[in-house]
């Protein structure tokens, strides 16, 4: 029998009679349905695929939330996608599409919501969690922060010695740099032009005095983010950057008019010397992978004003408007998910490129990383129990053409089938037509490479020496999606990102994975605390290390001298 959600005042449960539980993924009957369906298909290539369907874009092919999706370069016929969706609804997609939207607690093991969505619903709309309507109290944030965001881009916020502030640095790490890091500059044509905006993640104390070498502390201001105030990373560059304004402006230099913080610990953040009315704040059922349009987006805020955010909001808006109420047969995110489940489970891809044609979606295949490999890289399912299957892929890219000109040559000639996201945009204000057209002649030509390649003999009658055919010919039936839009405005990255928030979501629901915890990442950092004391102390080393790590200590310990 088919396990469903079971919803009763917000909270998600699994039904826990042992008589009434779902099958293993690969036990069920569309998996095995598929896994016959990869054998008759696999084999036929996408020239083949091509020619016997004279409509395939047609069929391949949509639009959602300002965005135009060609799936037509996949290695699937018309019977793949209704074999997908069927495992999709097997699965329970739809009753958990709508429990993530109504704050039931999805992140089972924390028995949160995650509810992220409610960051960009409408201030009309209500959404309960608990018995409380969490609306009202997302938009008292958002209005915090315009006010905040007019004042700085006005010049009103005044510094310690009086000056305006030109220069905004963000402090944070993971969930709380990434995300705006990317908006930044991907919406760098929407900024105010006179107000520089720095972000600083790595404890590594590099990229602190990098970030702040050419700046002047009376007309710098710093946003700490860090939901709890103790993030490690963060508050080492915190105290840094206070000393850096105390340095610079005296000793007695009113902390307070260079720091806001994105934090819910009032306490840390007025003993740290920031008034708590600068506090922006956010709630436990926002993960940080998901919290760019969140107060965590302050900087962006700043950076494009908050008519801009408001339609970067916007532009999450229609994805999740397409992604809960659309079929799935015509769902952007929802296909994307079930070709990557495609790959992943049955030609057994290890990987996913993004490739933006656009230099600035630079960021974007690193924010990425984040969302789809912190999410997705699971090994036990919502019961606690080992997958026998593969899950989240690893994801990376760069943007186009500089990957051309590094590691295409591996998508094209490699022995490794790697599924690719292109990425590009119709119109760029920087960019003449003629230039315009020329990065996107390359999108469109790469991903036709990938698909179509060049056999030996097409290379012969080229012309080509018969002894070269053979390193000069292309494999292709590389699969590939393109998707393009009008231009890149906020409305668009919203979208963007909308769209692969719920592709990750629809994939952990299939292989039955926590999309919304994080543990893996805590052993390294624990681990850490222990190391760190003992590197500073000179007495000697290797009680309760492997005999590895002891090592590393000790010739730590010499090269960097006393």
């Amino acid at each position: 029998m088919q396990r469903l959600p079971i919803i009763l005042d917000s909270h998600f449960v699994y039904n826990a009679d042992p008589t009434l539980a779902a099958p293993a993924l690969i036990e069920r009957p569309e998996w095995t349905a598929l896994q016959g369906h990869f054998e008759a298909v696999h084999a036929r290539s996408l020239r083949e695929l091509f020619q016997a369907d004279g409509e395939r874009e047609r069929h391949f092919s949509l639009e959602a939330a300002g965005l135009y999706f060609d799936f037509s370069k996949h290695r699937i016929d018309r019977s793949t996608l209704p074999q997908l969706i069927a495992l999709a609804r097997a699965c329970g997609l739809a009753e958990h599409i709508e429990a993530m939207f109504t704050g039931a607690k999805i992140n089972t093991s924390e028995k949160r919501a995650a509810l992220h969505t409610a960051l960009r619903a409408p201030r009309t709309s209500q959404i309960f969690l608990d018995g409380v309507d969490v609306v009202p109290g997302v938009h008292e944030v958002l209005d915090q922060m315009g006010r905040f965001a007019l004042e700085v881009r006005s010049g009103a916020w005044l510094g310690h010695t009086g000056r305006r502030i030109r220069n905004v640095v963000n402090i944070g790490i993971g969930g709380s740099d990434l995300g705006p890091a990317m908006a930044y500059e991907a919406l760098r044509p929407y900024s105010l032009p006179e107000l520089r905006v720095r972000f600083v993640a790595n404890v590594d104390a590099s990229d602190f005095a990098e970030s702040t070498r050419d700046l002047d502390a009376a007309e710098t201001l710093f946003i700490v983010a860090s939901k709890t105030f103790t993030t490690l990373e963060t508050m080492t560059n915190a105290h840094r950057a206070r000393a850096w304004v105390r340095t610079q402006l005296g000793p007695d230099a009113q902390v307070a008019r260079h720091f806001v913080a994105v934090s819910t610990n009032h306490e840390a953040v007025s003993a740290f010397g920031i008034d708590t009315a600068n506090m922006f704040g956010f709630w436990d059922w926002v993960g940080g992978r998901f919290s760019m349009d969140s107060a965590i987006g302050l900087s962006t805020m700043v950076a494009i004003g908050p008519a801009g955010f408001a339609e970067l909001l916007g532009g999450f808006r229609q994805m999740d408007e397409h992604f809960r109420h659309t079929p799935f047969e015509a769902n952007a995110p929802v296909i994307m998910a079930l070709l990557g489940i495609w790959y992943n489970n049955f030609f057994r891809a290890q990987t996913a490129a993004v490739l933006p044609y656009s230099q600035y979606l630079r960021h974007f295949p690193a924010y990425l990383q984040q969302l789809t490999m912190e999410s997705n890289g699971k090994h036990v399912t919502h019961a606690g129990k080992k997958v026998d299957y593969q899950t989240g892929p690893i994801y990376w890219g760069q943007q186009g053409t500089n990957g051309q000109h590094s590691f295409y040559e591996l998508l094209h000639q490699g022995t490794r089938l790697v599924p690719v996201d292109f990425i590009g945009f119709c119109r760029n204000p920087d960019a003449t037509p003629a230039d315009q057209d020329l990065l996107i002649a390359n999108l469109f030509a790469q991903g036709a490479a990938l698909a179509f390649g060049k056999t030996e003999a097409e290379v012969l009658t080229a012309g080509s020496d018969r002894a070269l055919a053979p390193h000069r010919a292309y494999e292709g039936n590389r699969p590939s999606t393109t998707i393009l839009a009008e231009t890149l405005s906020p409305a668009t990255l919203g979208s963007l990102v909308a769209l692969y928030e719920h592709l990750v979501f629809t994939q952990g629901v299939i292989w039955d994975i926590n999309s919304f915890d994080q543990w893996g990442v805590e052993l390294g950092k624990v681990l850490a605390q222990g190391v760190v004391a003992e590197l500073a102390n000179p007495s000697p080393t290797g009680a309760g290390h492997d005999v590895s790590t002891a090592a590393l200590i000790a010739r730590y310990r010499t090269l960097r001298g006393p």
